[in-house]
C-alpha cells in the first residue's frame, strides 16, 4: 500500500509590493504543494494575516502604507507565526532591525528560490517538527533532513541533484513535470542551459532505484515525467 506525506496543509502568506516577486515566490511554493495567498501592501497584508492565520509569513521590508518592520511588530504582539523578512538593500542595519522587530529570519534580494524554500522548511520544522521531514512512496522513503533514501529498506546513494529530483517527484506523486519545470525547480528560473540534462539525471535515478522497466518514473510522451509506481 502506498503512503505519501506532503506539506499541502501548510498555508503561507507572501506580502510584497512587487508583482513579479509575488508571482515568482507564489509559483515556486505552489509547485512545492503549499497553499499561498498574497498581498501587495502592508495594511491589507496585516488584515489578511489576522483573518487567515497562515502557518508562515514571507514579508518584504519596504511596503507602502505600513512597512514590514511595523507590520512585524504588530503581529508579534498577537501571534508567534514564523516570519521571513525580505530586504532589497541587504544592509546589516536592516537585518538587525528586522530581527529585533520579531522576524525569525531574513533574506536579502535578489535570492535563489531554493534558498528561500530551505529557509521556509527550517522555520516550519521548528514549529511543526513532523511537517515535511519524511516522504514515502510505495517502498521508497526519503528523509529531507538527513538526505537519506531507502528502497525496501536498502540505502540508495544519490547525488545532491538526484536527491532533489526524487524529492520533487515524491512530494507530488502522479503529477507530470515537463523538463522546463524541472529545470526551473532544480536549477533556478535563470538557468540558460540545455534542458536535455534532465534526461541524464532521470536515467541515473532510474538505475539507482532499480527502475529498469521505467514503471516507477514514467515518461509521459510529449509532456514530461511522473512518479507512478
Amino acid at each position: 500500500m502506498e503512503t505519501h506525506e506532503t506539506d499541502q496543509a501548510v498555508r503561507i502568506l507572501v506580502i510584497d509590493d512587487d508583482p513579479t516577486i509575488l508571482d515568482f515566490i507564489g509559483m515556486g511554493l505552489r509547485y512545492e504543494g503549499y497553499q499561498v495567498e498574497a498581498a501587495e501592501d502592508g495594511r491589507s497584508g496585516l488584515e489578511l494575516a489576522r483573518r487567515r492565520r497562515p502557518d508562515l509569513l514571507i514579508l518584504d521590508l519596504m511596503l507602502p502604507g505600513l512597512d514590514g518592520i511595523e507590520l512585524c511588530r504588530k503581529l508579534r504582539t498577537e501571534s508567534d507565526i514564523p516570519i521571513i523578512m525580505l530586504t532589497a538593500r541587504g544592509e546589516v542595519d536592516d537585518r538587525v532591525l528586522g530581527l529585533e522587530s520579531g522576524a525569525d529570519d531574513y533574506l536579502p534580494k535578489p535570492f535563489k528560490f531554493k534558498e528561500l524554500l530551505a529557509r521556509v522548511r527550517v522555520q516550519l520544522r521548528r514549529r511543526r517538527p513532523e511537517a515535511a521531514r519524511m516522504l514515502r512512496f510505495g517502498n521508497i522513503s526519503l528523509n529531507r533532513e538527513t538526505h537519506e533514501v531507502q528502497r525496501a529498506g536498502v540505502p540508495v546513494d544519490l547525488t545532491p541533484r538526484e536527491f532533489e529530483l526524487l524529492e520533487l517527484f515524491m512530494a507530488h506523486p502522479r503529477q507530470v513535470f515537463s523538463r522546463e519545470v524541472i529545470v526551473n525547480r532544480l536549477w533556478g528560473y535563470d538557468y540558460v542551459g540545455d534542458t536535455k540534462v534532465i534526461e541524464v539525471h532521470i536515467s541515473y535515478l532510474r538505475d539507482k532505484l532499480g527502475d529498469a522497466d521505467r514503471t516507477l518514473i514514467r515518461t509521459i510522451r510529449g509532456v514530461g515525467y511522473s512518479l507512478r509506481g
